[in-house]
């Protein structure tokens, strides 16, 4: 048996899609452990474009079982959209293939309502939210006010849930200058809400049950590390932990069950939305980068800030979330470029750093140090062996594994599947 946990190490949209589809054909259970449908995936599958949001990875295999875990926030309205969406597609999703954790907390128009005006009033102090509610969700679990799940099941105890939540709301409401919601509307949502009962299960235990028969587990995260709420850009975060140990709590299963984690980390960098980015190139540079990357979000559309490679904040994503090895990603978009850059350290206030600091304000003033390294003119497009690679690009691979200490275990030249270099399979034993 093994298990792989795939995480992002930058700021989420390394291309970890295409990886945790390879990775889920070798894979019997593919989990997603946290975060909400603020975060996406695009699997291209024989021709066919898949965009998902919720749903793992696994559920366009046939014979793979799909798990959405306790960490996750669920918005019952979107769910039922994208499995419709999938099955329109031909991916045939059931009860049997798809278990939703009982226990998960649900997003509702009231978190997606507050998310929007929250971000509305705060000017140029947004965050810079997709507004879906995925924030708001989190605070009502940790709130303890949180509908769940399994609640839909309790018919005489929903009432007095629904009243806590407005409570709670219709103030927050009130003081942002909307409208109080009453509780039919929330009745009535939830109501619409009853047909995910069909997938809802104790994931814990079928997660133990798959850990003692042996089988093969993915656990698959959303975003990146520096969006982990703890360890992030604070307080341009998510609102979910992002690292390799959530994949324990958002699943209900010990740590001892989780095996390698995989780092998905982009051969370069780009954020969405606001906050700190000091390799950000907002110049023709940038725009080459993303255009050549494609880099618009898989579930907004918004464009991406793009920059150089910072080592500094893969480094400490690597150490700070025990990464073991890392799966490059778009290495092709950097072809035809006469030099290329990495951030090897920062400098603040005169002084060099080997880390990004904790603080906002000092996040805002660091300064890359760069390291100019030579670039290449042949196409990395396509490649699948080591020997199909310019010289130069196997020297910026090696130089990123010395910067960041960790190795690279795949690597991926195109959006295709089969256009990887496996170097180290992370489902070993």
């Amino acid at each position: 048996m093994g298990s792989v946990v795939v995480v992002g190490s930058q700021w989420g949209d390394e291309g970890k899609g295409k990886i945790v589809d390879w990775l889920s054909e070798r894979a019997d259970v593919i989990v997603r452990f946290q975060g909400g449908h603020n975060a996406g995936h695009t699997l291209v599958i024989d021709g066919v474009t898949y965009k998902l949001s919720l749903l793992p990875s696994g559920v366009v295999r046939e014979g793979k079982l799909s798990i959405i875990g306790n960490g996750v926030v669920l918005d019952p309205k979107a769910l039922l959209t994208e499995i419709d969406a999938i099955r329109e597609k031909g991916v045939d999703v059931t009860p049997a293939t798809l278990k939703v954790a009982e226990n998960i907390p649900l997003i509702l128009s009231v978190h997606r309502d507050l998310d929007q005006l929250r971000e509305a009033a705060s000017g140029s102090g947004a965050i810079g939210t997709t507004g879906r509610g995925i924030g708001p969700a989190y605070e009502d679990k940790v709130g303890r006010r949180a509908i769940r799940l399994c609640d839909l099941m309790e018919e005489g105890d929903l009432g007095g849930r629904i009243e806590r939540l407005l409570a709670h709301h219709n103030a927050l409401r009130t003081g942002l200058g909307a409208e109080p919601i009453g509780a039919p509307a929330i009745r009535e949502e939830l109501e619409r809400a009853r047909p995910v009962l069909a997938y809802a299960e104790a994931t814990w235990k079928t997660l133990r049950e798959a850990v003692r028969a042996g089988r093969n587990i993915l656990f698959e995260g959303a975003q990146g590390t520096m969006l982990d709420i703890d360890h992030g850009t604070y307080p341009f975060v998510t609102s979910s932990h992002t690292v390799a140990g959530q994949a324990a709590a958002g699943a209900g299963i010990g740590p001892s069950s989780l095996g390698r984690t995989l780092g998905i980390t982009k051969a370069y960098t780009t954020r969405v939305g606001n906050g700190p980015f000091p390799t950000e190139q907002a110049n023709e540079i940038g725009e080459r980068l993303g255009e050549r990357g494609a880099e618009f979000g898989t579930v907004t559309g918004r464009k991406r800030r793009c920059g150089w490679f910072d080592a500094v904040m893969v480094r400490q994503a690597v150490e700070a979330g025990g990464i073991d090895g890392l799966a490059l990603t778009k290495l092709d978009v950097l072809d035809g470029f006469d030099e290329l850059k990495i951030c090897i350290a920062y400098e603040l206030d005169g002084e060099r750093l080997d880390h990004l600091p904790a603080s906002k304000a000092q996040q805002a003033r660091v300064q890359p140090i760069y390291e100019t390294v030579e670039g290449w003119q042949r196409s990395t497009k396509g490649a699948r062996t080591w020997g199909e690679l310019p010289a130069e690009a196997v020297k910026y691979v090696r130089h990123v594994e010395e910067l960041v200490g960790a190795p690279v275990s795949m690597l991926s030249t195109s959006p295709e599947r089969i256009d990887t270099i496996l170097v180290d399979d992370p489902f070993r034993v």
